[in-house]
């Protein structure tokens, strides 16, 4: 099959392509097929060495991309249908557009890649090149990191647990890496390959280690997550404001019974609030009646001096005292805001949509421990989620999903989310207005949930905080560095024959390639 692949041109290897990258997105959360890896990335390597030029690897490697995040964010289609009077032109158009640009960067990857001989080398190099594309893209034209591929590890079970732990060193971008390694190992000769199942069964006994450890008991305060699991059609109803509001203090209200007298922070999901909480005093006060001595982390909106909306998690204590106000910082680009580079002469996000915060920070709040608060998207940032001079003791996601429906993107966000807690080492909690809710220890493991669709509260004791990793300390640095040597070791292993090089040998490709760098398709 492989060599069918190989021999494909033009629209046919196009075809191919998307047939192989649309393959390999059943690999992503929800699905979690990973072994289809085995049969997308090899289809992607060996089309790639069969072109003659980085213009062929780009678009072999554009297609591929195209049809990676063509299945992957079909999700997003939910959210323009809940506007199509007005978008109803972008249904079509949307997701195809944006798996069009997503799909440049792993074009690039495989135009870098192609210039490694086929087999471990080219192997290397797409892997390196990949996650470094990655990294790029969560910093470029807003950022929008959805969906590496180190996430396909994330099943939600023991084995999942036991497979996202490499995390906490070298974060999603290096799982990312290595998955990419590992899938390419059909590929490989028979060496190659026990390598490559020697990398995972290294990964997952590595794993079960770490969260086999010994663990500290929780804490003594007890979180409450509230889920009010409000449709999106109904949100902003006016008309409805004051059900919704007293179907979240009813919820509330159950969950401190279950509490007791233990020391207790009640969670809503992002926007909770139908009041806006800085200048509604009685609703304050209705939140107060209800949490007594409780801290209450609402989700709600605010506007600033310059009339500018905040999307905001409040911290209300004794009272309805507002402690601290934290204003969500990373914006959805044409969903919170209208870029400055996207000027299009139509105006998607009326009078400007809403101003940034000023970034991750440590609410410190009397009652809780410090707290990083994350509103919705911010939760997708790997490395970029806490104050790494002002380390708290636990992260808190508000989010409301119901835009995206019963489809792939809530459970990809979640994904993310939990992912967050890994690297960091810190216990997560995530409110999500219409689901999916859930409490995650600092390894990632999940305590408890409220599924989509589904009314109610989480009461839980908050797990206690690890350690900090060692990719807390050294953040993107750590798969950005891999990266760069896996993609080095692609080009400098193109310099020898097939075959195990000498030692000799070796030394003297290295040496031939810090003199000449840009040589390194021939042999030493």
């Amino acid at each position: 099959m492989f060599a069918r692949v190989a021999a494909l041109s033009g629209w046919r290897a196009d075809a191919a392509m998307v047939a192989a990258g649309l393959l390999s997105a059943l690999a992503l959360p929800p699905f979690y097929v990973s072994p289809v890896l085995l049969l997308g990335i090899p289809a992607l390597l060996l089309a790639i060495g069969a072109t003659a030029s980085f213009r062929s690897a780009f678009r072999r490697g554009w297609w591929f991309g195209f049809g990676l995040n063509l299945l992957g964010l079909y999700w997003i289609t939910e959210a323009i249908l809940f506007e199509a009077d007005r978008f109803w032109w972008l249904v079509p158009l949307a997701v195809p557009a944006l798996s069009a640009v997503m799909g440049v960067f792993i074009g690039l990857a495989a135009g870098v890649a192609r210039r490694a001989r086929p087999g471990w080398p080219m192997a290397c190099a797409l892997a390196g090149a990949w996650t470094l594309t990655d990294l790029v893209r969560q910093f470029i034209l807003s950022g929008f990191p959805w969906n590496p591929m180190g996430s396909v590890w994330e099943m939600p079970n023991g084995a999942g647990d036991a497979m996202i732990q490499p995390a906490a060193a070298i974060g999603i971008h290096g799982l990312t890496l290595a998955t990419l390694i590992v899938a390419a190992a059909p590929t490989l000769r028979w060496r190659g390959r026990g390598l490559a199942l020697a990398l995972l069964l290294l990964w997952a006994g590595g794993g079960i280690v770490r969260i086999g450890g010994d663990r500290q008991a929780a804490g003594p305060v007890r979180v409450v997550v509230v889920q009010g699991n409000i449709a999106q059609g109904q949100k902003w109803d006016r008309s409805l404001v004051n059900a919704i509001f007293d179907r979240y203090l009813a919820l509330t209200a159950d969950g401190l019974r279950q509490v007791g007298t233990a020391p207790a922070v009640i969670v809503w999901p992002e926007t909770a609030s139908p009041f806006q909480l800085e200048t509604d005093a009685n609703a304050r006060q209705a939140i107060a009646e209800v949490t007594g001595s409780a801290v209450g982390l609402v989700g709600s909106v605010r506007f600033g001096q310059d009339g500018r909306p905040r999307n905001s998690l409040f911290a209300l204590t004794t009272g309805g005292t507002i402690s601290r106000i934290f204003d969500k910082g990373h914006l959805v680009p044409f969903g919170e805001y209208q870029p400055s580079w996207a000027q299009i002469g139509i105006q998607l996000v009326p009078g400007g949509g809403f101003a940034p915060g000023p970034g991750p920070q440590t609410l410190t709040v009397p009652g809780i421990p410090p707290v990083a608060p994350l509103i919705c998207y911010e939760a997708i940032f790997s490395g970029q989620v806490v104050d790494a001079a002002n380390r708290p003791a636990w992260m808190v996601n508000v989010t409301n999903d119901a835009w995206f429906g019963n489809s792939s993107g809530p459970r990809q966000h979640l994904a993310a989310a939990r992912m967050r807690a890994v690297e960091e080492g810190l216990p997560l909690i995530r409110a999500a207005n219409t689901g999916i809710s859930a409490i995650f220890d600092a390894y990632g493991h999940e305590i408890a949930r409220l599924g989509m669709g589904q009314t109610g509260m989480l009461v839980e004791a908050l797990p206690p905080a690890l350690s900090p990793t060692l990719y807390s300390r050294l953040g993107l640095w750590a798969p950005g560095l891999l990266a760069l040597a896996s993609l080095v070791a692609g080009w400098i292993g193109s310099r020898f024959p097939r075959g195990q090089p000498s030692d000799s040998a070796l030394l003297l490709a290295l040496s031939n390639f810090w003199k000449n760098p840009d040589d390194i398709s021939g042999s030493p």
